[in-house]
């Protein structure tokens, strides 16, 4: 598989990991990409699409998407590590899978973290327009990958970079945030 195609997919696996398993594993039996044969078994496809068809819905109600997001906090980053190591890369496999994990675990965090705060608005919209967004940016960069993976290359690491950005910003105003309680109930307490 191309790298760009791998660190596209492994960016993409932390917002939608159904998602990419079933683009690629489609793609790859189909000849359009060299995907990874362990996402062209049928069987994975066919539970990559159910789990994508759950995900469409679970993914745009509130507080159940952050139970969702919750669990794939581990499912998440071993996909973007089999991904990036099934790349065409000739960095070793220790570097490819730590660099796989770690592209998948910014995307993930940035979405859940995301969604944490989003979930806190009291209309539900915000919450499926923010899934949409989601489900949109993964089939563009995923057709980018399969297309023009040197585009996709490009546009993943500024996604990553952006993704870094929100979950430094998210954990600092969270800490604020605990930190601003703290001070209060210490106060009302003496």
């Amino acid at each position: 598989m191309e790298l760009g195609t791998a660190v596209a997919g492994a960016w993409s696996s932390g917002i939608s990991v159904y998602a990419v398993a079933a683009i690629l594993g489609i793609g790859g039996r189909l000849d359009w990409v060299d995907s990874p044969d362990f996402v062209q078994r049928p069987w994975v496809i066919a539970v990559a699409l159910l789990l994508l068809a759950v995900e469409l819905v679970v993914d745009k109600i509130s507080y159940l998407d952050s139970a969702w997001d919750s669990v794939h906090t581990f499912i998440r980053p071993v996909a973007g590590a089999l991904l990036l190591d099934a790349s065409d890369a000739s960095a070793g496999t220790v570097l490819l899978v730590g660099s796989g994990a770690t592209l998948a675990l910014l995307a993930h965090g940035a979405k859940s973290s995301t969604r944490l705060l989003v979930n806190v608005s009291p209309e539900p919209a915000s919450n499926v327009l923010v899934s949409l967004a989601e489900d949109g940016l993964v089939a563009v960069l995923m057709t980018l990958a399969l297309t023009a993976p040197e585009v996709a290359l490009v546009l993943t690491v500024v996604l990553a970079t952006l993704s870094a950005i929100v979950v430094i910003l998210v954990v600092r105003t969270g800490r604020r945030v605990l930190a601003r309680r703290r001070r209060s109930r210490d106060t009302r307490d003496t």
